[in-house]
């Protein structure tokens, strides 16, 4: 991280977010202020996302693989047989690189075994490649970064009950001298945790490519998978209708069915005077009063999810004292913040209109991702032959819940019908 420029992009994001403000007090607000507004409020935009590119080091997924040193000396042969089955096909491996990603053994971690029931159905892959899978689908899906919602790994994809318990209604009591104790039982029941199958689908390469040995096979198909994979998990692990659907468990299905009562949004009228509703607006009690709706044991995890159009919207929103409810973070490193709560962005999040549940808010470390560890990797020699192209195709298995044994740490913000 460059701290200087870091520091430097901040002090600037900070002057031209408090002319957009200037501009936004206005009682009368006139079309040339609207347009300053705009265009300061671009020009914070911009000098976001050069923060991150001085923070982060890049402004998008990047990709290390064949650069982190190999953990296990397999790994480095693993990679090796990898790359020759991606470019040449099965049939031009030794016995010896099938087997290496075929199966792994006891020395890696994991019990002897095979994807599927026969050797073909599909292959380990090496720990680079599966990593590069997961930066580019954090990239793609911000909420799977591991800062926002939890996710658990498992070496298998067995059923997986949770265990979840209640035990917000008891409290330590005084015993007095050679008195009993009382019995305080905790309320315990589960969650199950299935693994769905999730598929990149179909990514085309023509032959010439993949003869080219200058061209990062790997990578490139790293960064496909991990897109695909990033933006099809956003929307089940938002929408997802569960079990009976074969689909992972959403977010918003599951705060509904957690019996969590929606707050109703009033609109920002109180604060512009105009004439918006909770139809077509968000106003700054709609996220007071969601922030309440929410234990305060939670809130000190908390964080709200929106599209980022909402986000837009909720920019030009002041509070009662005339106070933007959009701060952006002024020390490097430090999050910008909704009414002092850091946020998600999530593209698969319904938009503001009658009746659309438009932002959760509380801790996402009580919705559980599990996800199965290993990814597979099939080559389809035959299906694009005549146009001189190789498909890939690659499977990942994923399921997803809410650990809420009635205390509700998520709730919803739904614009008025």
């Amino acid at each position: 991280m460059n701290y200087n420029e870091a520091k430097t992009l901040r002090e600037e994001r900070a002057r031209a977010h408090a002319f957009a403000v200037s501009m936004l007090q206005k009682v009368n607000m006139t079309s040339e202020d609207r347009a300053s507004y705009d265009k300061a409020m671009s020009e914070v935009d911009r000098l976001g996302e050069q923060i991150k590119r001085a923070e982060n080091g890049t402004s998008g997924f990047t990709s290390n693989y064949g650069k982190n040193p190999w953990t296990n000396p397999r790994e480095h042969r693993r990679a090796e047989a990898f790359g020759r089955y991606l470019r040449q096909g099965i049939a031009n491996l030794t016995t010896e690189q099938r087997k290496l990603l075929e199966t792994r053994d006891l020395s890696e971690g994991n019990i002897p075994e095979q994807i599927g029931s026969y050797s073909s159905l599909g292959y380990f892959v090496p720990q680079g490649f599966v990593y590069d899978v997961e930066q580019a689908t954090k990239y793609f899906a911000p909420l799977m970064d591991g800062s926002v919602v939890r996710i658990l790994e498992t070496a298998s994809g067995n059923a997986l009950p949770y265990p979840t318990s209640n035990d917000t209604t008891q409290a330590a009591t005084i015993v007095a001298e050679a008195a009993p104790v009382s019995t305080q039982d905790v309320t315990a029941n589960h969650i199950d945790l299935a693994a769905w199958k999730l598929s990149s689908g179909l990514v085309k390469l023509s032959m010439e490519l993949m003869q080219d040995s200058a061209f990062n096979l790997e990578a490139w198909l790293a960064e496909r998978f991990g897109e695909r994979y990033g933006r099809g998990l956003e929307g089940y692990l938002t929408t997802g209708e569960g079990p009976g659907s074969g689909q992972p468990s959403g977010l918003l299905p599951e705060i509904s069915a957690s019996g969590a009562t929606p707050v109703i949004a009033q609109g920002s009228s109180e604060s512009t005077g105009g004439s918006q509703t909770g139809v077509n607006s968000i106003g700054y009690s709609d996220l007071v009063n969601l922030e309440h709706s929410v234990d305060p044991t939670y809130r000190r995890n908390a964080k709200y999810m929106f599209h980022d159009n909402t986000l837009s919207a909720i920019k030009r929103i002041l509070d009662k004292f005339g106070r933007p409810l959009w701060a952006p973070g002024i020390s490097v490193g430090e999050p910008s913040t909704i009414n002092g709560y850091p946020y998600v962005i999530n593209q698969a999040m319904p938009q503001i209109a009658a009746s659309a549940t438009t932002v959760i808010f509380g801790d996402f470390s009580k919705f559980l991702v599990r996800r199965v560890k290993d990814l597979s990797v099939r080559r389809l020699d035959e299906l694009f032959i005549v146009n001189g192209q190789i498909g890939f195709i690659s499977f990942a298995r994923v399921d997803s819940r809410l650990i809420d044994a009635g205390t509700h740490p998520l709730n919803v913000l739904s614009q008025h019908s």
